[in-house]
């Protein structure tokens, strides 16, 4: 058995921990840059924190999810404003954009120096910049990895930028700041969150620290996700979901995803799909065809009994099978009111691309067997 395990080089978790921000960033630096997806007027709270312990804020709206272009933008304002640290504030892509900017701010270069199958692919060799992540969603799990997803408009397709040098110096987790999300992002972000704590799990890469994590964020999400759609202000079912969340972070740092997350980039590549809800609606299916695939090549594989296991934890019933687990996260997805990917502009003739796009991607590589073309072509149908 081999495995690493890294993750961010600091988590603070619970109620308020927001309060810490001006401390915390001034151990790192005196200018910092926020990114985030919030309005400037819902943010005083940070500023004023920040102002308090001496540091000096720039502000940098993300709309939508980071590009190569936004990310070479963000590089340059931090430089011309001399900043030192870098804070992403609010979802996956604000998080995503603050770790980019602060590889790259780092190491110079464009990213498509650096990125993965569309790139140079060239190594991040330095540190990065200090970049405390506060994830306002309950979904990427964004705070603790090591990567930042871009999308690059002239390729149609969203890849990673990935080093161990972009984990954050802090990820800062505060349950209380997803109280005001909107039903739908609760339900897209989470059924996120989910997908990231079960492919980890049936993962090739799959290790005993990821485990550990898997099943205790599956219980999590299990009992909070639909509570937290329907009662948004319910702080219990919030805690549990900004724990999964995080959970799911350490686990795919450090053991990978699958089929779910393989197919997301580039489908978010070329059409207009939020990628929590784009990861929700392949779930079910890809869960089902992994194990059928498994059990007709790889009858005597783990992840086949990993699949029945993660039926155990979600269903609550000792006695479920895979297939159980595949009808409760299909009648989860109906209850969330998870839209179908031809809601988003897919159709028949988009899958052959999205299906030499995806056999490369990296997350298609830990998926728990190789797939055929015509299995991920049924994944895709299934989803539209």
């Amino acid at each position: 058995m081999r495995f690493e395990f890294a993750t961010a080089n600091r988590i603070i978790f619970g109620p308020g921990a927001i309060q810490q921000i001006g401390k915390i960033t001034a151990e790192f630096g005196r200018r910092a840059l926020v990114m985030t997806g919030w309005p400037v007027d819902q943010t005083t709270e940070v500023f004023n924190a920040l102002s308090a312990h001496g540091v000096t804020a720039s502000y940098v709206p993300v709309s939508g999810e980071p590009t190569t272009e936004s990310i070479s933008q963000g590089v340059e304002r931090a430089r011309i404003d001399q900043c030192d640290v870098l804070i992403g504030f609010g979802g996956g892509s604000a998080v995503d954009s603050a770790k980019a900017v602060a590889a790259l701010l780092a190491n110079g270069g464009e990213p498509l120096d650096y990125l993965e199958v569309i790139g140079k692919g060239k190594p991040l060799t330095k540190p990065s910049a200090p970049c405390i992540a506060i994830p306002t969603t309950a979904g990427t799990g964004a705070e603790v990895t090591r990567n930042a997803v871009l999308a690059s408009r002239e390729h149609k397709v969203k890849v990673s930028l990935r080093s161990p040098t972009m984990l954050p110096r802090v990820a800062l987790v505060d349950p209380q700041l997803t109280l005001s999300l909107p039903a739908a992002v609760t339900a897209s972000t989470g059924m996120d969150a989910l997908a990231q704590l079960i492919e980890p799990f049936v993962s090739i890469k799959a290790n005993p620290i990821t485990d550990a994590f898997c099943r205790e964020g599956m219980q999590l999400a299990a009992r909070s996700l639909r509570q937290a759609y329907e009662h948004g202000d319910d702080p219990n079912a919030r805690e549990d979901m900004a724990l999964a969340s995080l959970l799911g972070g350490l686990a795919l740092a450090n053991s990978g995803l699958g089929a779910v997350h393989g197919f997301a980039g580039p489908i978010g590549g070329l059409f207009p799909a939020p990628h929590g809800a784009v990861c929700a609606r392949l779930l079910p299916p890809v869960m089902a065809i992994n194990v059928l695939a498994l059990r007709e090549r790889q009858p005597e594989s783990m992840a086949l009994r990993r699949y029945d296991e993660v039926a155990r934890i979600l269903t609550a019933n000792p006695a479920a099978t895979a297939q159980d687990g595949v009808i409760w996260v299909q009648e989860l997805c109906e209850a969330l009111h998870i839209p179908l990917l031809s809601a988003y502009g897919m159709n028949a003739q988009s899958l052959p691309d999205l299906v030499e796009k995806s056999a490369v991607a990296s997350s298609m590589q830990a998926n728990p067997l190789k797939l055929t073309i015509e299995e991920m072509h049924e994944m895709l149908v299934q989803a539209l």
